[in-house]
């Protein structure tokens, strides 16, 4: 061994410290790799923010002008809709929030964020509509109360659903049955406690939306 040899061999061979694998780091958004990711994600931390440590007459205001119940769909859609996606369910403690980093995260770097916001607002529009529309047809045919119009809906977890879904198709065999397992699980769960039926649906309908987007997904390469 030459001395510049025996120079280089610690170098080489000593263990990085304090330093994060990349590998990990891919499952994180950044503002080049996954911009609307990143993006969407701080907006959602700084409502989570609000809505924990802001003035709660004014974040329960805020909540239900941002609601898309029948009423509120009927009135303003667009607004509504575009809204209630500001706002994570449970706040800074919801499980919603990594839950949403790390899927449209490994969504956005496979299919570019065009589409991925396309797949999220597909579940979150769609989903809503599904759940929300039968309740004013119930309404109007005498079947459920006027207040069934007035209800407290918003968040991430139908268009986040609708990721999870898409997602599953872009994933190893193994990797797509075990996301598809849990999200399952979940809207099992969902569906047989039925503590909130338009969530509870809804949920299973976004996975499937996700999963009928799965084909346009495969084709093309990933745009930003």
């Amino acid at each position: 061994m030459t001395a510049v040899d025996a120079e280089e061999r610690p170098a080489a061979t000593a263990p990085r410290r304090g330093r994060i694998p990349t590998a990990w780091l891919r499952l994180l958004p950044t503002p080049t790799s996954t911009p609307f990711t990143f993006s969407y994600g701080l907006v959602l931390l700084a409502t989570a923010l609000y809505a924990d440590l802001g003035d709660q007459a004014t974040v329960t205001q805020l909540l239900k002008e941002s609601s898309t119940d029948a009423a509120h769909l009927a009135d303003r859609p667009v607004l509504v809709l575009l809204a209630s996606a500001l706002w994570v369910a449970g706040g800074l403690y919801s499980a919603y929030g990594p839950a949403f980093l790390l899927v449209l995260t490994a969504l956005e770097r496979r299919v570019g964020g065009a589409r991925t916001a396309g797949v999220f607002l597909a579940g979150h529009v769609l989903a809503t509509l599904a759940t929300e529309l039968p309740v004013a047809g119930a309404v109007a045919a005498g079947r459920l109360p006027e207040a069934s119009l007035h209800r407290l809906d918003y968040g991430i977890s139908f268009g986040l659903m609708a990721c999870v879904g898409a997602l599953s198709g872009l994933l190893p065999r193994v990797g797509q049955w075990v996301l598809l397992g849990i999200a399952g699980a979940m809207c099992a769960q969902d569906l047989i406690e039925l503590i909130d039926p338009m969530s509870s649906w809804g949920h299973p309908i976004a996975l499937l939306i996700g999963l009928f987007c799965r084909p346009l997904l495969r084709e093309g390469p990933a745009g930003g």
